[in-house]
């Protein structure tokens, strides 16, 4: 996902400070999908099922039970929903939500592919690299570097099949390259479905209008070893395009089931999905469940919001089905980006994201967005299946987050709280531990804390001392609640410097390390809501 869709992303400007506010859950106006129950479309016409339903039916998904039925904009969605969900012949019915890619364009061009390669160069928005903070792809090749067997199906605003670093390696469907023009000639109920389907015209067109799915592609399957152009993560590959994303990164909760119930049949093994948006949503759910039973794994981005998806569900990344991999952003420091979801329980691992450089509309472009990571996770997936053919989804999803390079900037932000790591997936090896988080290093016992619950208009300055000696230390919070982005706790060192403004849930972290052995919290509430408050045990030394 890519955080430039005001969905996905918004900002609202008040007392200085920069407020993110909730997304909101759009739909297409007065249409819902509809599922009914089971056996109902073969025994009813679709002039029958419209009076049943007392609404114009636009389209249908039969091997679903699935109707796509309009009503007056003038009815609130409140009272169609509780008025068809009574209806007889209804067995789920939901808004057909709309989902958005999401990117935020950058400076264009970069000479590195630094989520591939770290060696501390700047990124095209000028930050200056850590060296080896990437996905470790370097010693991964020397073991594996893809197979055209290997179908990853980008779920997406469809893929540039001409661009010169993806034209090689998109999928084929061999039925309909060698058959009649206009024909659907494999029986999939498809037409000239050759290089993968358009959700959105039912047809074999797949091309991208939009450039989102062909960045995304780059990343997992750039031709490689060609003496030209970028690499993907798999030197060979083949990318199937799945397009449910119009021109304008949006797409149709109706689309997109088709989307991923294509992709399912067709047989792709890794589903790499950059988008999301909507409210839960069974039908979109039972879509994936079929991608899981078929075998499938499905890479999601975990959102562009800067929200905890513990507490706020981002869809799909946060339905819980067990081929999902829900994928947070880092930057090329290691930190994780700060349009980037996360969540202890529910984002699995992290990915570069930030200023990425990629194919897009026939030439390339450096973009950011839990979009750019996914991508980076749905390559090593395919990597390392090609390796290994014989795993399961299940083992794929297990190998990756179990092999993932724990980071500091990733502590208590994932489950994993690591970066994927091609070369460890591939041998199956447990990265060292990242000897920077301060999870690492030797505690002693600290006790600071505000009072529970805190005061309106708190103003309160905390001095912190280490032991004489102390290089660096990092304060750990057993407890951290505040009114996020209104009330926070400000660390200083101790010549003034900034080190870093905490609000909202941190509980169970540390804070960024501070040098030297002495600091300065300065805690701020405003006037109106009160949380629990926070409180320090122990402290990081080294």
């Amino acid at each position: 996902m890519q955080p430039n869709k005001k969905i996905i992303f918004s900002t609202l400007l008040f007392s200085s400070l920069t407020i993110l506010a909730s997304p909101k859950i759009e739909s297409v106006p007065g249409e819902y999908v509809v599922r009914l129950k089971q056996n109902i479309m073969s025994t009813k016409s679709i002039h029958a099922l419209s009076e049943n339903l007392n609404s114009y039916i636009k389209s249908t998904i039969p091997s679903q039970n699935i109707v796509v039925i309009k009503r007056p904009v003038f009815e609130t969605q409140e009272s169609v929903l509780k008025t068809l969900a009574q209806n007889d012949l209804v067995d789920i019915i939901e808004p057909n939500f709309i989902y958005h890619a999401n990117r935020v364009s950058n400076d264009p061009m970069i000479d590195q592919l630094w989520g591939l390669k770290n060696i501390g160069q700047k990124d095209s928005g000028g930050t200056v690299g850590v060296k080896g903070t990437d996905i470790n792809i370097e010693k991964a090749w020397d073991i594996q570097t893809g197979s055209k067997k290997m179908i990853v199906a980008v779920i997406d605003t469809g893929v540039d099949n001409n661009h010169p670093d993806l034209k090689d390696n998109m999928w084929t469907n061999v039925a309909e390259l060698n058959g009649k023009a206009g024909v659907d000639d494999d029986g999939n109920g498809v037409v000239d479905d050759i290089y993968g389907f358009n959700a959105i015209t039912g047809k074999g067109d797949a091309l991208d209008d939009q450039g989102h799915g062909s960045h995304c592609s780059g990343t997992i399957g750039a031709k490689g070893n060609d003496g030209k152009g970028i690499v993907g993560v798999n030197w060979d590959v083949s990318i199937m395009a799945v397009k449910f994303l119009d021109k304008n990164g949006s797409g149709s909760l109706d689309n997109a089931i088709k989307a991923i119930d294509y992709a399912t049949k067709m047989g792709a093994k890794v589903m790499s999905n950059s988008w999301g948006g909507g409210g839960f949503s069974q039908t979109l759910m039972d879509a994936i469940k079929r991608s899981e039973t078929a075998g499938a794994i499905f890479i999601a981005a975990a959102g562009n919001d800067s929200s905890n998806n513990d507490a706020t569900p981002s869809y799909p990344a946060s339905y819980a089905i067990d081929n999902i991999v829900s994928v947070a952003a880092i930057d090329n420091t290691g930190k994780i980006a700060g349009f980037s979801n996360y969540g202890k329980n529910s984002v699995h691992i992290g990915a570069p994201g930030v200023n990425i450089y990629s194919s897009t509309g026939g030439k390339y472009d450096s973009w950011s967005g839990t979009s750019m990571a996914t991508p980076h996770v749905s390559g090593v997936a395919a990597l390392l299946w090609s390796n290994e053919p014989n795993l399961t989804a299940k083992e794929i999803k297990q190998r990756l987050l179990t092999t993932a390079r724990p980071i500091s900037g990733l502590r208590g932000k994932t489950r994993t709280g690591a970066l994927v790591d091609a070369y460890a997936a591939l041998t199956n090896t447990t990265p060292v531990p990242d000897l920077n988080d301060p999870a690492n290093w030797q505690t002693v016992p600290a006790n600071y804390a505000s009072a529970s619950p805190y005061l309106k208009s708190t103003n309160e300055t905390y001095d912190i001392q280490m032991a004489a000696g102390t290089k660096e230390f990092s304060l750990y919070f057993e407890k951290f609640d505040t009114e996020g982005n209104y009330d926070t706790v400000q660390i200083l060192d101790s010549k003034g410097n900034i080190v870093q403004t905490l609000s909202g849930q941190n509980d169970d972290s540390f804070s960024m390390p501070i040098t030297g052995s002495s600091a300065k919290i300065i805690f701020k509430s405003d006037a109106s809501v009160e949380k629990t408050g926070w409180k320090i045990t122990k402290a990081a030394v080294r």
